[in-house]
């Protein structure tokens, strides 16, 4: 189970890495080319225009908030497999149980070392994925905020 924690784990903060640096990098050249579209226009006022505006909004708001639904699914599932993992290393101590009788602390042991592993895995991949998503979301509105400002209809 620790594998597959790894291996979302892996995949979640290669999801991550891709948005920072498209908030650093592409992002930058992406808004000026919907600035530049909008401006120019030369007429900002009809209905027409306003149409135009919206579709430049909503293509940015797609390109900005590309896979972000992704990684919050991946931080969701990260503690739920530590939970299933918890599950397997908990029928591992009652199958232990069952064959000697209940008594051997020992053997037991190995099975709660199994459950408990996975879960505090789980939980910290989802705590820094959780913090990750939540700049990120962050960044994500207050790019998509300054491009809003920008294409104004008043000039």
């Amino acid at each position: 189970m620790l594998w597959l924690i790894a291996l979302l784990v892996f995949f979640m903060w290669t999801l991550i890495f891709e948005r920072l640096w498209y908030f650093r990098r592409a992002g930058r050249r992406t808004a000026p080319q919907f600035v530049a579209d909008w401006e120019g226009r030369g007429e900002r006022r009809s209905w027409n225009a306003k149409q135009i505006r919206m579709r430049l909004l909503s293509t940015s708001r797609e390109l900005i908030n590309d896979n972000m639904n992704v990684i919050a699914t991946c931080v969701a599932l990260c503690p739920l497999l530590g939970l299933l993992g918890t599950v397997t290393g908990m029928i591992e101590v009652f199958n232990v149980m069952a064959v000697t009788g209940g008594g051997d602390a020992k053997s037991m042991a190995g099975g709660v070392e199994k459950s408990t592993i996975p879960t505090m895995a789980g939980m910290v991949a989802a705590l820094s994925g959780l913090f990750a998503n939540t700049y990120l979301q962050r960044v994500a509105s207050r790019e998509q905020q300054l491009l809003e400002d920008q294409l104004t209809s008043d000039h």
